[in-house]
């Protein structure tokens, strides 16, 4: 590829990237793509199942509720739930999920258990004096925590497309947190790098730290009081913890330590489904998250754009180029436009529009990185992992995919009172302060602003590939890398890769602002890396991230694969 000529990159791109958005109308909330993808016609009946979740323990849990008679979706509930109790550092019935769907006869769903601002919230309580953000109550304590998602997630799994009551479906949770289990180094180290935050709350010492320590290597862990929670969850669903005595112990304690909640906010709370987001790209259906996940769109939106290249005809420098520079455009539109479709409208019919992507596609320079230079430069924090992503796949062909979180490491570390329940610190997933970055280093606008009832943008992206020949669940966590993560684990699925080779392989991530590429060490090898920094770019080593669980379906053989990210050794893909 070579330039011809010369352009003036920055406006070529605010041409196309501003008087775009004037061509299409809003959207009233139902993403949906132009024109509307035709369903992938799949295999019917695998004859057995596989499972992908970040603990072993998990995945078990869901293998015992298929043993039981249940389906995906049932095992669905056994995985997230045991997460709960063996990784609250990542996950939990103190906060949410998102979920992607796909039953054996094709009816396609997305569930948003995401939590929401509680009626009283206030953007000033998370200001300095200055103006600034105040971290400590966006990411620590009660003021930094939504109302929770995903028990009520987990009742609208079970009531609409579960076989099994919650009392089975549960049941491994239950046992878990009652008889105990021993946590894994990741449990024990992320203890161990909170002990100051959680010291502050005795709840939380109570739970976290037995004995005034985190818990030590090979021992056995329990957590009555989150047993008793689930319990009652299974016993009398949505009432058993927005209603009763566990919403009036959720309350009081929220209140207690200077929060904000009411027993209405938790009465009042409900999942919702969802129209997923809905993509072609050679030859393959992609389901995918709509908002309040920005994922979904910005996939899409990566994916139109790349379709008109063909990457396979490049070489690994130039192909990769072009799927930052999709990146780049994607992630700009994410910043400005998405949030809560239940309170701004948002104009999906331009951002996943073929001829929207035309438009981005011509903005990009075969050989030259566009400067990142139309909004302010800010710096982001490293990406974070303290999420969790489970792929299922069962024996009649049930799929589904959950992305779940507390959001930063141990969410708000306020474990509220007796309950057991490690709340999350979603507010801080609120653009608290317009176009000032969150903690993963995300701008946001006023269409992501705080307000009652109001659910945050994220980046979750539980996505299905849809194939006549194969077929996949792909997720992951990672903070603003869960986009570009599940984006090149679907490229990665459409060139051929195996479930393993998928979850393993090395990542790179641009957001737009900070304008630089992140990179793993050896995901390219030294000529490409060259070549990378002689178009413009800024190469930034990091840590290894990510914790992927892929299931893969071959429909010619009807064999099924699955894999948990080798980064988090005590993740399990099994097939059974």
């Amino acid at each position: 590829m070579k330039l011809s000529g010369s352009w003036n990159v920055r406006a070529l791109a605010l041409s196309l990237l501003f008087t775009g958005a004037s061509a299409f109308a809003f959207a009233d909330g139902a993403p949906r793509t132009t024109p509307k993808p035709a369903p992938a016609a799949v295999a019917q009946k695998p004859g057995h199942a596989a499972i992908a979740s970040a603990n072993f323990l998990a995945t078990e849990a869901g293998f015992e509720v298929l043993s039981k008679g249940g389906n995906a979706f049932d095992a669905a509930i056994a995985v997230a739930s045991t997460l709960s109790v063996v990784e609250p550092e990542s996950s939990g019935i103190g906060g949410g999920f998102m979920g992607v769907l796909r039953t054996a006869g094709g009816h396609e769903s997305f569930i948003d258990a995401r939590e929401t601002a509680p009626a009283a919230v206030n953007p000033k309580d998370y200001l300095n004096a200055d103006g600034t953000p105040n971290r400590d109550t966006s990411l620590n304590g009660p003021l930094s925590a939504g109302i929770p998602g995903e028990p009520a997630g987990l009742v609208l799994l079970a009531q609409k497309y579960g076989k099994l009551p919650l009392t089975v479906s549960l049941a491994p949770a239950i046992h878990a947190a009652r008889d105990g289990f021993k946590p894994d180094p990741r449990l024990r180290g992320s203890i161990a790098e909170r002990v100051k935050d959680l010291n502050r709350w005795p709840a939380s010492a109570a739970k976290f730290l037995p004995g005034g320590k985190p818990p030590a290597e090979g021992e056995l862990w329990r957590d009555p009081n989150q047993a008793r929670t689930l319990e009652a969850l299974a016993a009398h669903g949505l009432a058993g913890f927005y209603q009763g005595e566990t919403a009036e112990a959720l309350v009081k304690a929220v209140k207690a330590a200077g929060g904000d909640w009411t027993l209405k906010d938790l009465a009042t709370y409900r999942a919702k489904e969802r129209t997923p987001v809905a993509v072609d790209y050679h030859g393959y259906h992609i389901v995918t998250a709509p908002p309040p996940s920005s994922g979904g769109v910005a996939i899409a939106e990566i994916l139109n754009i790349l379709s008109g290249f063909d990457l396979a005809g490049l070489d690994e420098a130039h192909r990769t180029h072009l799927v930052i520079e999709a990146m780049r455009r994607a992630f700009r539109d994410h910043n400005d436009y998405l949030g809560d479709p239940d309170f701004v409208k948002m104009p999906l019919d331009m951002l996943l529009s073929p001829y929207y992507a035309d438009g981005l596609r011509q903005s990009i320079l075969p050989d030259k990185a566009t400067p990142s230079s139309m909004l302010p430069a800010v710096s982001a924090r490293d990406p974070g992992m303290h999420t969790t992503h489970f792929s299922i796949i069962d024996k009649d062909g049930n799929m589904i995919g959950i992305t779940t979180t507390v959001n930063y490491i141990l969410g708000s570390t306020f474990v509220a009172g007796d309950t057991g329940v490690l709340l999350n610190d979603e507010m801080d997933d609120f653009a608290l302060v317009p176009n000032m970055p969150n903690v993963y280093g995300l701008l946001g606008s006023k269409a992501n602003a705080p307000e009652p009832g109001k659910r945050p943008l994220s980046s979750m992206s539980p996505s299905l590939v849809l194939g006549k020949d194969r077929s996949a669940v792909i997720g992951s966590p990672g903070g603003s890398t869960i986009i570009t993560q599940v984006l090149e684990g679907i490229l990665a699925f459409v060139d051929g890769k195996s479930a393993t080779g998928i979850a393993a392989q090395k990542r790179y991530h641009h957001q737009f602002l900070p304008d630089r590429v992140d990179v793993e060490d050896g995901v390219f090898d030294a000529a490409t890396a060259d070549a990378l920094k002689r178009m413009g770019y800024d190469l930034h080593p990091r840590e290894p991230w990510g914790y992927m669980n892929v299931v893969t379906w071959d429909h010619q053989t009807n064999a099924l694969d699955a894999a948990s990210d080798p980064r988090r050794p005590s993740g399990l893909g099994k097939v059974q």
